[in-house]
Parts: C-alpha cells; structure tokens; sequence
C-alpha cells in the first residue's frame, strides 16, 4: 500500500517525464527506470552517486564431490586472484562504466595472502566453504547470521563514502546448486526444473546434478517445511556468500539504495531477502535474463521485467554492470532533457 506522500511523488515524477520535450512514452522502459529511480530516492530529481559493485566469493562443500560441477573447487580462489589483478569480465566492465568493485571473501577455501592482497580484497572469511549439504546442513545458525550481518556492514561502508547504485555479484563452484534449491524451497518450483548447467556441465554431468540435488533435496525438506524461513532453508543449503548478499540487499534496500539484480544465484539471494523484507524488491531493477535454466521462472516468480536478455550465465555482477548505463541513461534524460515550457516546443494537440 502506497502513502499518500508516495502516490504525490509517483504523479509529479510522471507529470515530469510527460512533459520532457518528446512524444508520451517515446522513451519506452526508460521512462520506467526514471520513474522507479525517483521513487527509490524519494526525489524529483534522483541521482547516481560512486556506483559499485560487490563480487562475494564462497566454497560449497558439495563441491568436492564432483556430483554437481566440472570444474575443481579450487576454481573459485583462482577467480578471485583473477578478480584482485584485474583479469575478469567484471573488472572490464566495472573498468569501462566508471563502477566501482570490491571482492569478499566470504568464504573460499584458500588463505589469501593479506599483505600481498591489502586494499583490493575484503577478508570477510566465516570458514573455508561451507559443509557437504549431501551429509548435513550446510552452515550453522551462527554462522549464517554472522555473514547476513557482515553482508549488511559492507554495503553499510560503501554508503557511507557516498555510494547510492549497488550491484552484487558472486563466486562459488557449487553455487547454482544452492540456488536451485533455494529456489525450489521457495517457490515451489520441482527442483529439476530448478538446475541448469551452472559452469557448463554435459548432458550426463546435468542428469547426474539433477540427481543429486533431488536427493538434497528429499534430505532437507522436513527441517525447512517445519520452519520455511530464509534463516532455515540458508542453514541447511546456503553458503556464505549467498547469505552474505542477503544482508546485502537487506541494508542496501533499508538505505533505499538503487539495487542492481544480476542473475540466477543473485537473484536466488533475493529470493531469500523478501522473506525477511518483502519490500526489498521496490529498489530492485533485475538487469537480465540469465541463461541459467530456473532463472527466467526466478523472474516470472518475483513478477519482474529484466531490462536485458543477452543469453549471460557467468554472474560476478556481470549483467548489473551491463545494465547499469540504461540506468543511468534514465536518471540522466529526467535530470537534464528540456520541457516544452523550457525549451519552447509546442505540444502535440
């Protein structure tokens, strides 16, 4: 339900962007985005402040079984030193959009050498990847709060040095496996039509996840029916930097902040925020549809509209920083383009 105060704001923002000088909606799902930054802030005149991204990195103990995935654990320390030096798409991206980037480790298994790595990784680490979710729950209660509220300090720093846009992004073989269930918890949704091929598996590889996570699945779900809340169903299959990014969206949303979506693993996160908050999705803008197989019915679920649909399954904030220039495209036409009164164009009569 929408405060007085709001409905007002909602009707000046549109009356704002109604008489910029074109014809009614020519701008099409900018004029959206222009309308949805301004109720965000609250503002007539919304504004982009030191946009940022936070790539959270994380182990899975599912993992080092080799049932869900084909690369090697050791993949997820190696992309974050990829990450610290610059290497990977989301530095390039960050790079060529004026973004800003930090990594954490939430919690890889690898020692990261503080010294060499000071300033350019956040040392966040709650242990070294989570348990085997086959053989037990994947974390304890403290231990998912402790990364839900970590999540919440980090983005509660960067707003402190000015920073309004924020993206999230993530790193973690294993971490489509979590995200299907999630999702499956959460929605619904039969689990197999949750997974996708994460980091490329095979036909055979895919059925043999699908297995797995079904009997995941059938292993946890009278714990998480019994008490289907977000702190539960991370417990048992969540890992740390999923749960990092759901205190993440939870402070970022409480600080109305402009939250880039990303994709499928991001978007599972969130899944788990609105649980806490259901008004954390009102700053949210879903950057794109992933290629990851649940995600679209992630979207559907949520009743979202991506801004795009580029066939991405590599998250690490990847999509956020792609959509990110619409975005700002939208805050800047509403800031700066000229009314019909300004600029003395007659309107259509």
């Amino acid at each position: 339900m929408q405060t007085a105060t709001q409905v007002t704001l909602r009707q000046k923002l549109q009356h704002q962007i109604d008489n910029k000088t074109k014809p009614l909606g020519a701008l099409g799902k900018l004029e959206e985005i222009a309308l949805q930054a301004g109720l965000i802030q609250g503002t007539l005149h919304p504004q982009l402040n030191r946009p940022h991204i936070v790539v959270f990195a994380g182990d899975h103990g599912i993992a080092s079984t080799g049932l869900v995935n084909p690369y090697p654990q050791s993949v997820t320390s190696q992309m974050v030193l990829n990450f610290i030096t610059g290497g990977a798409a989301i530095n390039v991206f960050c790079r060529q959009h004026s973004i800003g980037l930090t990594i954490v480790d939430a919690g890889v298994n690898f020692d990261f050498d503080a010294n060499l790595f000071h300033g350019k990784l956040l040392s966040k680490k709650i242990g070294r990847g989570t348990a085997n979710y086959l053989e037990g729950p994947a974390m304890s209660a403290s231990e998912v709060q402790q990364a839900i509220e970590t999540g919440k300090e980090v983005v509660a720093e960067l707003a402190a040095q000015g920073c309004n846009c924020i993206g999230f992004g993530e790193m973690g073989i294993g971490n489509t496996s979590s995200a299907s269930l999630i999702m499956s918890f959460i929605t619904g949704t039969p689990v197999e039509e949750c997974v996708g091929r994460g980091t490329g598996v095979n036909d055979e590889q895919l059925e043999r996840k699908r297995d797995t996570l079904r009997e995941v699945f059938r292993l946890h779900l009278p714990a998480i029916a019994a008490k289907p809340d977000a702190q539960t169903i991370l417990e048992h299959v969540g890992g740390y930097e999923i749960a990092m990014m759901v205190g993440a969206y939870l402070k970022a949303a409480e600080l109305r902040m402009i939250i880039l979506v990303d994709g499928f693993i991001t978007t599972a996160a969130l899944l788990l925020a609105k649980l806490i908050d259901s008004h954390v999705q009102e700053c949210c803008f879903f950057s794109h549809t992933s290629g990851e197989n649940g995600h679209a019915k992630m979207l559907a679920y949520l009743g979202a509209e991506p801004l795009l649909n580029l066939g991405l399954r590599l998250g690490e904030g990847t999509g956020a920083a792609l959509a990110y220039p619409l975005v700002q495209s939208a805050v800047q036409f509403l800031r700066e383009m000229a009314s019909f009164e300004s600029a003395g164009v007659d309107r259509a009569e």
